[in-house]
């Protein structure tokens, strides 16, 4: 009997598939409990979708289409991102310099400026005279010693006090001497282009010790100290080079006078 109920039940089903569901309906909610029932109505239910997943309305072209939708409703992550998001990059280094500058103190800042007005001047003043002056050579090579021992002088008040994250060891007190070494040996000699070669050296080691070897040192002073690196070289090479262009001239006003 059992057999044969399900045999009807299966061929009800393969037939006519939404009439079962209707009259199976209340004969569930009262034989609950009947396993043989749930049985047959699962399978029922198993063949009906595997025909209409046969039924010509499914055709490939229409599984592609909702394929295709699902990918276009993938998550959030997957997505191309938008123009306000790939716009909003980290700042440059220039950018980021350029707000340290201005991050820095106004004492600092200010006095760093006024400090190079004395080198910046002398080339200026030349090139704008069109003269070379040896005297005006001289005294921006005189101011440019005093700065780079003061800047080798500046490390040592770093290093001494006791809760200073420089020690004072030999490393950072004989590192120190060197730039005041090197702007003495800058003043004994008689060329005030080697005097100026020789300022360059040291104010590109103390720009070492200063960004590389001190860490510590906040941002705005190392922005600070590369810029003033940057006018006090170029001053010393354009006061060189001003000097150069003058004996050339010279030496060629004197050889059109001999012949």
């Amino acid at each position: 009997d059992k057999a044969n109920m399900f045999l009807l039940l299966q061929r009800r089903c393969f037939r006519t598939p939404f009439k079962l569901q209707k009259s199976t309906g209340p004969r569930l909610l009262l034989h609950g409990k009947n396993k043989t029932t749930w049985s047959s109505v699962g399978l029922c239910l198993q063949r009906d979708a595997c025909h209409l997943s046969r039924s010509p309305s499914l055709n490939p072209a229409s599984v592609y289409a909702t394929k295709l939708h699902a990918f276009h409703t993938s998550l959030p992550f997957l997505k191309k991102k938008t123009p306000k998001e790939s716009e909003t990059k980290d700042p440059g280094i220039l950018q980021r310099s350029m707000k340290s500058l201005k991050d820095s103190p106004k004492p600092a800042l200010y006095l760093n400026l006024a400090g190079l007005i004395p080198l910046a001047s002398v080339p200026l003043s030349m090139a704008i005279q069109g003269t070379y002056y040896p005297e005006l050579a001289f005294a921006q090579i005189t101011y440019g010693a005093v700065t780079v021992s003061f800047l080798g002088g500046m490390r040592w008040g770093f290093a001494l006090p006791e809760n200073s994250p420089a020690k004072p060891d030999w490393l950072n007190l004989a590192n120190s001497t060197i730039p005041p070494l090197l702007a003495w040996q800058a003043l004994l000699f008689k060329d005030i282009t080697h005097g100026a070669i020789m300022l360059v050296m040291a104010l590109g080691i103390a720009l070492h010790y200063d960004v590389s070897l001190l860490p510590t040192y906040p941002r705005w002073f190392k922005v600070l100290r590369v810029v003033g690196t940057l006018v006090m070289v170029l001053s010393l090479l354009a006061t060189a080079a001003l000097k150069t262009l003058s004996e050339n001239q010279l030496s060629d006003s004197r050889n059109k006078w001999q012949n």
